[in-house]
């Protein structure tokens, strides 16, 4: 989808619930020039591995082992969403069917027609030889158990603040029936919350959210579920992300709850809107990993990812900014990827409270108001700095 095209709150809809089949272009066209595609020679092995799987293969099963081979084989990169090949290829498969990618397993031994293999396959066809993301090519990710839509206006939702979204930021805050806990062992029958690292105040639930460089609101709408009685303003430079953003909103039925704003940071917002949790994940990728991004990646908006020599240009400023606009017993929740080694060294004095997951991931930490008031100058510092620079 190009730009300048929009699907609405409607379509997706339409499109999530209601979807027969995909009609993918099996005739695929193929530039070699750009280093995107497989050689002509393995193309051609390829589309003879899919004419055998079509005339061999039989259940769905089938297929998601083929297609796991197949990824793996062709060396595509998984890491938008899932790093998990078999998730990759059961949302690839259980997709062209229209069936829920969490479907029943004894559904897998049923068994496809010449139709429905068709279409499996010409999704695993496109996936492999454009190295383009499987969310882009379907138009759907999922986040913090929610369907959204995505085109190429926006990054693809895989936050890990997802796990401190499903229980509530507990124990920072209050939690209620909305908030989701963890089972803590294999062994144990009681479930309980994952200890994150969060401060232990328990205070009570916030009534104003701050999502700063919210891009598809994935992270917005999914903090608007687990606190309906709060506010959420969804914040972004980009107005095509915020086009994205708002077919969310309207797709989740969320217009009462997420005001969605145009602005560069804390820019647009007014001083007087004091926030009791900021939640942000912005650009952050250093200029040595921009140079050498696998080709799925360059399918992303590079001003999503891409935040100058050391990857902190708007960590930097948030920080700075973010006092501002937090109460005073607020909380601050950033993410900073593999940047975290260049914010440590950037402020060595400050101990960031760097979180845990359950689940994986890294590069997240929390800050309170407090702490961001005690270290300005610091911030303030690198500021100055940075605005020499341009």
């Amino acid at each position: 989808m190009s730009e300048d095209q929009t699907m609405s709150a409607e379509e997706f809809q339409n499109q999530y619930l209601n979807d027969e089949s995909q009609n993918f272009d099996s005739e695929v066209e193929y530039d070699l020039e750009t280093g995107l595609l497989a050689e002509q020679g393995e193309f051609a092995n390829l589309h003879a591995e899919l004419e055998e799987a079509r005339e061999q293969l039989v259940s769905i099963r089938d297929f998601i082992r083929f297609s796991v081979t197949q990824l793996r084989n062709y060396d595509v990169v998984v890491a938008q969403g899932t790093t998990d090949e078999f998730a990759e290829a059961s949302a690839i498969v259980l997709h062209s069917l229209s069936l829920d990618w969490s479907a029943n397993e004894q559904i897998l031994d049923c068994r496809l027609t010449t139709s429905e293999k068709q279409v499996v396959l010409d999704l695993l066809e496109e996936r492999i030889a454009e190295r383009k993301p499987l969310s882009y090519l379907i138009n759907l990710s999922y986040f913090c158990d929610l369907p959204f839509y995505v085109d190429e206006r926006v990054l693809i939702p895989r936050s890990p603040i997802a796990e401190l979204i499903r229980q509530q930021f507990h124990p920072y805050f209050e939690v209620n029936e909305l908030a989701k806990p963890l089972k803590i062992g294999m062994n144990e029958q009681k479930e309980s919350f994952y200890d994150h690292g969060l401060d232990v105040k328990q205070l009570s639930q916030p009534e104003r959210i701050l999502d700063l460089c919210t891009g598809s609101g994935c992270i917005a709408i999914a903090l608007a579920t687990r606190f309906v009685d709060a506010l959420v303003d969804a914040v972004d430079i980009d107005k095509g992300a915020l086009e994205v953003a708002m077919v969310n909103v309207d797709h989740h039925d969320l217009g009462h709850q997420v005001n969605v704003i145009e602005s560069d940071l804390f820019a647009k917002i007014p001083t007087e809107n004091q926030y009791e949790l900021i939640v942000t994940n912005p650009p952050y990728v250093d200029a040595a990993v921009m140079a050498d991004l696998p080709p799925e990646f360059l399918y992303e908006p590079e001003h999503a990812l891409a935040a100058g020599q050391d990857g902190l240009d708007l960590v930097h400023r948030i920080l700075f900014e973010a006092p501002d606009y937090l109460s005073p017993e607020g909380l601050l929740i950033c993410e900073v990827g593999d940047s975290e080694w260049a914010l440590k060294q950037a402020y060595p004095e400050i101990q960031f409270d760097w979180l845990k997951f359950a689940h994986g991931g890294h590069g997240v930490f929390a800050i309170t108001y407090d702490e961001l008031v005690a270290n300005r100058q610091l911030f303030a510092a690198y500021v100055k700095l940075l605005d020499s620079m341009q």
